[in-house]
């Protein structure tokens, strides 16, 4: 079952496009991740999806999720789906308990049943022994997993998450993708933007990355590594000098890509790499697996959009 569907949808801010002719589906029970730098229209989409801001009518696009237009049945969106926005709104005179009671009140469920459910989310999301404490005495990673139990509340078909782990400890990211994951076992359909190229691959069905608004790219992960970067890249930092390389002399089947402060030699083969690096003399290298972030960087370029 397709839970979201979006065609050639734009959105402007005067002169600025921020979206540009974008599509996309979602399928049920899986996880769509929108990548992109900053300024590339991920947060924007977002918005459209759960109403909060408007596409550009004009253009002609098509917005729905389970049916529903978000231009006309906002309400309707919202109550079968839970939003996790970028910043951690909660009350911060309130305690925990208090937070989601009060939440649980726009979706109408009666005390009794708002009670069982915030005491299974907090169980859910490890945060049990927190139901009175103030929001203040909560940590950023127990406040962000309180949002999310927040977003939960009303069992939404579609969670959507903007940036859910940026500026987390290790422990806890990796605590919310597994979370995550158990959602989306459960057919929780979850679409989400990140900064993080491992959580993308970690936990997403299908990655769209966006740049200035318009689809680079869009496929499974693993699809994304393997059909649009070598499988190996040599890194060479130049914080202790140029190393005494020629790309004339590079083995056949090496790529150069030059940054201010590094050199990466990309390779489908390994040995070559190891050639390259023999002959470095005692000058630092990484050699390692590619990554999503290789693609990420090679579909968007290395530099800041809008010098940020």
């Amino acid at each position: 079952m397709r839970v979201i569907q979006v065609q050639h949808v734009s959105k402007s801010f005067g002169r600025l496009r921020a979206v540009d002719d974008l599509s996309f589906e979602v399928e049920e029970g899986t996880c769509f991740g929108l990548l992109g730098p900053n300024g590339a229209g991920k947060t924007t989409m977002m918005k459209m999806i759960y109403g909060r801001s408007s596409r550009t009518d004009h253009d002609g696009g098509i917005i729905e999720v389970f049916g529903y237009d978000p231009a006309r049945e906002e309400l309707a969106i919202k109550y079968v789906s839970g939003v996790v926005p970028q910043e951690n709104n909660l009350d911060e005179e309130l305690n925990v308990i208090q937070n989601l009671m009060i939440y649980s009140k726009f979706y109408g469920l009666p005390a009794r049943v708002a009670r069982g459910r915030i005491e299974t989310l907090l169980d859910f999301l490890e945060l049990s022994e927190k139901i009175r404490s103030p929001i203040k005495e909560l940590s950023g990673g127990m406040q962000r997993r309180l949002v999310i139990a927040r977003a939960l509340l009303n069992n939404p078909r579609l969670l959507i998450l903007d940036e859910p782990t940026t500026g987390l400890d290790p422990q806890v990211r990796h605590l919310i993708w597994d979370k995550l994951r158990q959602l989306r076992a459960q057919r929780t359909t979850i679409l989400l933007t990140t900064h993080y190229m491992e959580e993308a691959f970690q936990i997403c069905d299908t990655v769209l990355i966006m740049d200035k608004g318009r689809k680079i790219l869009e496929d499974n992960p693993q699809r994304l590594l393997k059909e649009n970067i070598e499988t190996y890249v040599l890194e060479v930092p130049l914080t202790n000098g140029r190393p005494a390389l020629r790309e004339a002399d590079l083995p056949q089947g090496v790529r150069l890509d030059r940054a201010e402060a590094i050199l990466r030699f990309y390779a489908q083969d390994v040995d070559r790499l190891k050639g390259v690096a023999d002959g470095l003399a005692e000058h630092p290298y990484y050699l390692r697996q590619t990554t999503l972030e290789d693609v990420f960087l090679k579909a968007t370029g290395r530099d800041l959009n809008e010098k940020q």
